[in-house]
């Protein structure tokens, strides 16, 4: 088996960019969402703690201000639209990518092989063209490199079975291992954030039951409300349960995937494996982006 290893930075220079812009506005939108709901809980805290000082009174409305601007911002510059965008766009470079280096339909042999590497660099100008809203948020120390780097070429000039080896470890098996890592990952938040949001609707209930034994007594019942609202909040906003399921059912039909591989033997069975299995994943990436809106 060929020691080649395909990493990240062998592929594609516009993956790369696409991937990382990807990855700066998800933190981006997140560390906006997450700041925005501190503060609303901050400024219910300042309400409660001086309700009839006119300091209080301030920092809560600052407190408001800064929410409020935190809200445009996220409206204004859609960080997650960078965040799917990007993703898209790196999913289907990454496919375009393993197609041809397995020589795949639509990256066949041909006499000459600058054909098929011409073709490949206009399917991915089609891919760029196709989102050129992203084009201002991508990095461009990542765009001088090689559409088509020297490993990329190195595993197309690999025989049938070691190409489909290579492919099997480092596309099937890898996806399968980042999926069923990220499916376990998002089903320990899904529970965690479970219970801190049943313990703060929990505490909430306990504080106004206790106020009707002692209407004088006070708590901070607003508070805790608006941390249980804003727990629900980023529970949805990450969508931990969901992910979890989608993950775990995607790791399943991979590994029902590399089972298929067994009678692969010839240039047209590896092009065939090869389109069904990046099918299978631009299928789940679909169902992923078609979440945005939901």
């Amino acid at each position: 088996m060929s020691g080649i290893k395909i990493t990240s930075s062998e592929l594609p220079g516009l993956y790369q960019s696409a991937d990382q812009a990807s990855l700066d506005a998800q933190k981006n939108y997140f560390r906006g969402l997450k700041w925005y709901l501190l503060l609303l809980i901050c400024a219910a805290f300042a309400s409660y703690a001086r309700p009839s000082d006119i300091i209080g009174a301030l920092l809560s409305a600052g407190l408001f201000l800064i929410t409020l601007g935190i809200l445009i911002f996220l409206r204004v510059k859609r960080p997650d639209d960078v965040w799917y965008n990007g993703r898209a766009v790196a999913e289907s470079v990454k496919t375009r990518s393993w197609r041809w280096m397995m020589r795949a339909d639509p990256y066949e042999d041909c006499e000459n092989i600058e054909i098929i590497s011409k073709q490949f660099i206009n399917d991915l100008k089609a891919i760029l063209d196709q989102n050129k809203s992203l084009s201002h948020s991508l990095q461009s120390t990542d765009a001088v490199n090689e559409p088509i780097s020297q490993v990329m070429k190195e595993v197309r000039a690999l025989p049938v079975l070691e190409r489909l080896a290579i492919y099997l470890d480092q596309r099937i098996q890898n996806q399968a291992n980042w999926y069923w890592s990220k499916s376990r990952f998002n089903k320990r938040r899904a529970q965690q954030w479970f219970w801190v949001s049943v313990f703060l609707h929990a505490s909430a209930i306990g504080m106004l039951l206790y106020k009707i034994k002692d209407p004088a007594f006070s708590l901070p019942v607003e508070v805790v409300a608006t941390a249980a609202g804003a727990a629900l909040t980023w529970l949805q906003a990450k969508k931990h349960n969901e992910l979890n399921s989608a993950y775990a059912l995607a790791a399943h039909e991979i590994v029902l995937i590399k089972g298929e591989s067994t009678s692969v033997r010839s240039e047209q069975q590896l092009s065939e494996y090869v389109v069904n299995s990046e099918a299978a994943f631009s299928r789940e990436h679909t169902q992923w982006v078609a979440r945005k809106g939901d």
